[in-house]
């Protein structure tokens, strides 16, 4: 386990940079993918495996990097780098590097898949990844999805859920978001904000269609600014609404989509804190969000992370369940 806690850690350092995507896997600067492909091979056959050149060489590269790496590789050893990877690591170690030599949307259209197939469906997953993607990102799962399983994400979708739920998620999954506009239109932040009301806490019961169409197709800032005129109308603000009015699985996806809205960082920042201090640490989760968000917003996590829980997700990573090395609360 400390091999993964140090692996994970290394992913989630704060390279730095100033992309907008925010993230903490950046291109290798003079990159050889011929070299580190021969770097893999002999890690690959040294006795026992040299997991930590495996770990060096893939957690400082880039997808389309480790791309290039694993066609020279091919050329090299003859045969394909990610079943010599499978066969030469096991465990959480395994999960991870595979899970890197995959895209970030292959990735989340794995995830998705092995949430919802075999018996009884892992709402917890397809929650998170469906409700904390962007429209572009979900437009890329589905694109991607389709090519991988060679069947539509909402008919399977469909296929594993139902009620409000079902309909939530079916709505995200058909990319209707409006893209954020440069003009700010108060009318209809007042009549969504009064509309969200009017379908909830005004009422008995909740007419859950009204907040269905109003959160899955209106933009981010439009929502933050509807939340925010919320509160004139409601006694409760959005996440204490949604908690009064709906249950189970639908209420976990309303309230993961607000608290995205409002920051998506923080959301996962404190999603990772909970896994790590949740008895028998979450490994699959905190694997799945530092693996999938690397090359998207990690680092900006990194820093909502620190702020919010006062360390690094470094020094939580190396002193969790992840690690054999002794706590480091200091």
């Amino acid at each position: 386990m400390a091999m993964v806690s140090e692996f994970l850690g290394q992913l989630s350092l704060n390279i730095g940079g100033q992309d907008p995507l925010f993230p903490t896997v950046v291109p290798a600067p003079d990159f050889d993918p011929d070299k580190d492909a021969a770097r893999i091979e002999t890690a690959i056959k040294t006795k026992g495996v040299d997991e930590q050149t495996i770990i060096d060489v893939l957690t400082k590269r880039t997808y389309a990097q480790r791309r290039e790496i694993a066609f020279a590789y091919e050329r090299r050893a003859k045969k394909d780098m990610i079943s010599a990877l499978k066969g030469a690591l096991s465990g959480s170690l395994e999960t991870v590097i595979l899970g890197l030599m995959k895209s970030t949307a292959q990735f989340d259209a794995s995830e998705i898949k092995a949430s919802i197939k075999g018996l009884g469906t892992d709402e917890e997953t397809l929650i998170e990844i469906l409700c904390s993607r962007s429209n572009d990102e979900l437009v890329e799962i589905k694109k991607v999805y389709k090519e991988l399983f060679k069947k539509e994400l909402d008919k399977d979708v469909a296929g594993d859920t139902s009620g409000n739920f079902a309909k939530l998620l079916l709505a995200l999954v058909q990319t209707k978001r409006a893209e954020p506009s440069s003009i700010t239109d108060y009318e209809k932040i007042d009549e969504d904000a009064r509309a969200l009301y009017d379908a909830g806490i005004k009422i008995k019961g909740t007419d859950v269609a009204t907040w269905i169409s109003i959160m899955s197709e209106r933009s981010v800032p439009h929502l933050q600014k509807v939340f925010q005129k919320y509160k004139s109308y409601s006694p409760y603000d959005m996440q204490e609404s949604i908690v009064k009015e709906v249950k189970g699985d639908l209420q976990t996806s309303f309230l993961v989509l607000v608290q995205c809205f409002e920051n998506k960082q923080l959301y996962f920042a404190k999603r990772l804190n909970e896994a790590m201090k949740s008895k028998g640490a979450k490994e699959k989760m905190v694997t799945r969000i530092i693996v999938s968000r690397c090359e998207v917003d990690l680092r900006k996590i990194c820093s909502e992370y620190k702020s919010c829980f006062g360390q690094s997700l470094q020094q939580t990573i190396m002193a969790s369940e992840f690690s054999n090395l002794p706590l480091v609360y200091e």
